[in-house]
């Protein structure tokens, strides 16, 4: 009987210590893992992880997020043409400096006003029936429309839209 509770003592031992430090290299990597994965994280996404509207996550949606930079500075990371619509319109009075939105394919920030953007489509849009997506160069827009369909629009004319959008 005392050679059994101590076997099985010395084994629940093993167990436990080849457990720990399973557990300790497992938390280990997850650790690195973590680091990487936050190195691909852009840093308006890191600065403003959640849009100033919503809350939705930015990085989550970074094909679609904004980030709206102020002549005095201060920066609003919104997750969608609508949000960055209500944070313009709620802002009026504040002088933008720029606005940038992530390029549809790489996720990379792009001049608003310089983008060739496509309205419309079968693909879902965030956070608005009328879905719009910002692209760096016009062929990749154009590729898009002819996947997805959807037309051209100017920054202005995106803008409009989303403003009505938020209307409804």
């Amino acid at each position: 009987m005392k050679t059994r509770l101590v076997l099985a003592g010395i084994i629940a031992g093993i167990t436990l210590a080849a457990g720990l430090a399973l557990g300790a290299e497992q938390q280990h990597g997850g650790h690195q893992h973590a680091v990487a994965a936050d190195a691909n994280v852009p840093a308006d996404v890191k600065l403003h992880n959640d849009c100033a509207h919503c809350g939705m996550n930015r990085g989550k949606f970074a094909y679609s997020r904004m980030l709206v930079t102020y002549a005095d500075g201060k920066t609003a990371g919104i997750c969608s043409f609508y949000c960055a619509a209500i944070e313009l319109k709620n802002n009026r009075g504040n002088a933008v400096k720029s606005v940038q939105v992530g390029d549809y394919n790489s996720k990379v920030l792009i001049d608003a006003e310089k983008a060739f953007w496509v309205v419309g489509g079968d693909q879902r849009g965030v956070m608005t029936k009328t879905p719009k997506w910002a692209f760096a160069g016009k062929q990749a827009a154009e590729a898009f429309i002819g996947k997805h369909g959807g037309k051209l629009a100017t920054y202005r004319e995106a803008l409009i839209l989303a403003e009505k959008d938020g209307a409804k």
